[in-house]
């Protein structure tokens, strides 16, 4: 019983999320709330938005911060202003060293650590304020201006909202600005007016949920147009130049850790002779039906790419040359489904190893695996070729 309700429960869950989200898969609906397992392709443009933004705001923010300089001298007295202009003078050089941080930024830590040095400044800087601020006495428009610092994490929570953060990573960012106002409070308790503190503190709460709703939505989005953007309309598989992405990290990857990267260039044989005795509407269900095939027969992390018309680009990562090979054996021997006329659909195979072919650029293992298969062409089609073609 325990199990069916969990069941329910979870397809319950599962079919409400679809409503809000629409054309989200659940592996996708999953990625909104944990940061791990997304697409390579989706983490690099994520990380290229976080940090530029991070850089747009750091830059905002240091032309901002010493402008308020003149207000804290015509409001306040100099013993409180002094120290005060020297916080912001120290917060404006912090947001200008992160808007010059190093350019080249391309992991999801590189975005964590801009966005928690964004992040940290102005709580440091709302933290040395309250407690600096808290030995004086103040009333009228004294008090009216001090008050204004005590919006400062409803300012960098609200912020938030801008960045396309999953629902764990805007629990994680917001959780220090709250301890920082829990901390201003605790600072405050011989004075401390509960019901306002109660009432700010939840106001922060619905604020952070609202910026982690927003950044969530972005991310959805995101999401949906990388999607739409990587996959080939018509096979499903990825497109040519999500394929070039997915390829170079990968080979970076395989050289990085000195693993086996695989490549095989697969062309289906006369096709060109379906579309133009069957018609295109025809080739078309051959493709998806040679792609359906091929994809049933993939690990886990091969990736598929259409690279044009009847060609496609298989990579294998951690697959050596002859496991590659006896793969695609298989899937030779499996078939690749049949014409109209009852005919097989074969296809033409060259296969080349980044370790045995010692091919230092993915775009060389692209072009000894094309000459390869051009050279399974020559040699009468329907063949695989890996290696001792003469090339």
């Amino acid at each position: 019983m325990r199990v069916f309700n969990k069941h329910f429960f979870g397809q319950l869950w599962q079919q409400a999320w679809s409503l809000v989200l629409i054309e989200m898969s659940r592996q996708e609906i999953g990625w909104l709330v944990r940061p791990g397992g997304h697409l390579s392709l989706l983490s690099r443009r994520r990380t290229t938005m976080i940090v530029s933004r991070v850089r747009l705001v750091a830059a905002l923010f240091a032309l901002l911060t010493p402008l308020w300089i003149v207000v804290d001298v015509v409001a306040f007295t100099s013993e409180i202003w002094f120290e005060l202009v020297l916080g912001r003078l120290a917060a404006t050089a912090a947001f200008v060293a992160v808007m010059l941080m190093p350019r080249k930024m391309q992991s999801p830590h590189d975005a964590y650590r801009s966005l928690g040095l964004l992040l940290a400044i102005p709580t440091a800087f709302f933290i040395f304020s309250s407690q600096h601020m808290g030995q004086f006495e103040m009333q009228g428009m004294q008090a009216a201006f001090a008050t204004g610092y005590a919006f400062l994490p409803f300012v960098v929570v609200a912020g938030l909202s801008i960045f396309p953060l999953t629902l764990i990573e805007s629990i994680l960012f917001a959780a220090p600005v709250l301890l920082a106002q829990i901390g201003a409070a605790v600072f405050k308790l011989p004075i401390l007016n509960w019901p306002t503190v109660a009432a700010s503190f939840w106001l922060l709460l619905l604020i952070m949920g609202v910026s982690a709703l927003a950044g969530i939505s972005q991310l959805a989005f995101m999401i949906v147009l990388v999607r739409e953007a990587i996959r080939d309309g018509l096979t499903g598989c990825y497109s040519r130049h999500s394929g070039e992405e997915l390829l170079e990290v990968h080979f970076s990857l395989a050289v990085r850790n000195k693993t086996p990267l695989t490549l095989a260039f697969i062309d289906l044989d006369r096709f060109k002779q379906i579309n133009d005795t069957f018609g295109h509407d025809v080739g078309d269900h051959v493709l998806i039906d040679a792609v359906t095939l091929i994809r049933k027969h993939l690990r886990t992390g091969d990736i598929l790419a259409r690279w044009g018309g009847e060609e496609f680009v298989l990579v294998m990562p951690n697959a050596s040359l002859k496991e590659a090979s006896i793969a695609l054996n298989r899937l030779r021997d499996m078939g690749l489904g049949r014409r109209p006329d009852g005919v097989a659909v074969t296809a033409s195979i060259g296969v080349a190893g980044r370790i045995e072919d010692a091919r230092e650029s993915w775009q060389d293992l692209v072009a000894l695996a094309d000459s390869r298969m051009y050279a399974g062409k020559q040699a009468g089609r329907d063949r695989i070729v890996s290696r001792g073609s003469g090339e």
